[in-house]
């Protein structure tokens, strides 16, 4: 490995939506996407438009309750690059909006492995890369739902999920403090997104901002130049927030 040698960027969810535009503007950046999907096809396509922009990929078509693959994807990118500089915790399922006493369990399960524990999986497996970066950039996807007060009725697994991931965040955060890693909690707000569709299905969607919108503004996070940790930048107000302290 050189000091030519280009910043590695893994992004999940990345066949849609905000990781999609995450991992173009990563790409228009000057990264090495590593992409991370359920979908296959969708991957193909994004792999074609970095192309196009004179980038690469390395596509990783994978189900985030496959923890043992993420594992072995860590293992992977030592083997290949012995590092990585920007980890994207992405991919979240919505679930269903229904009362919590209504939830199926088998849904709030898968619910709770994608949005939480898959998040803290990907810490376990890629923690050495971006430490070896010694510039290690983090930054999960979150939702104003997972902090807001009061809480929103129905919404409970994906709010509850979120929340916990806030924590899980912030908790690396403090732990990586001396080790030149940076981990921030990004909360893009209303998008034109299939899950915002899917959430508020007689919303206008063009009265709404677009993933790329955000992704442009997120980028500066992932950057080798950032330097805060343990905050949350709120894309709606185009600002830094300290988390709320203890009551």
């Amino acid at each position: 490995m050189t000091s030519s040698s280009p910043r590695i960027a893994l992004v999940t969810g990345a066949s849609r939506g905000i990781g999609r535009a995450l991992a173009l503007e990563l790409a228009r950046d000057g990264a090495h996407v590593v992409a991370l999907a359920r979908t296959q096809g969708g991957l193909e396509e994004l792999d074609d438009e970095i192309r196009a922009l004179g980038g690469a990929a390395t596509l990783v078509p994978c189900d985030l309750a496959d923890f043992d693959a993420l594992d072995r994807l860590g293992a992977t990118l030592f083997e290949r690059w012995g590092k990585l500089d920007v980890l994207v915790g992405n991919a979240g399922l919505l679930g269903v909006l229904t009362p919590l006493a209504h939830v199926d369990p088998k849904e709030w399960n898968r619910v709770m492995a994608v949005n939480v524990t898959a998040n803290w999986r990907l810490i376990r497996s890629m923690d050495p890369l971006l430490r070896a970066s010694g510039a290690g950039r983090v930054a999960f996807i979150t939702s104003s739902v997972g902090h807001r007060a009061p809480m929103r009725a129905y919404w409970g697994p994906y709010a509850i999920s979120k929340a916990a991931m806030e924590a899980l965040a912030r908790t690396y955060a403090v732990e990586t403090a001396d080790t030149g890693t940076t981990v921030m909690v990004a909360n893009p707000g209303a998008l034109r997104t299939k899950m915002r569709a899917q959430a508020f299905p007689g919303e206008d969607p063009n009265k709404l901002k677009t993933p790329q919108e955000f992704a442009k503004k997120c980028l500066a996070l992932l950057r080798p130049e950032w330097t805060d940790s343990a905050r949350l930048y709120d894309f709606p107000t185009d600002s830094l927030k300290d988390f709320p302290a203890p009551a």
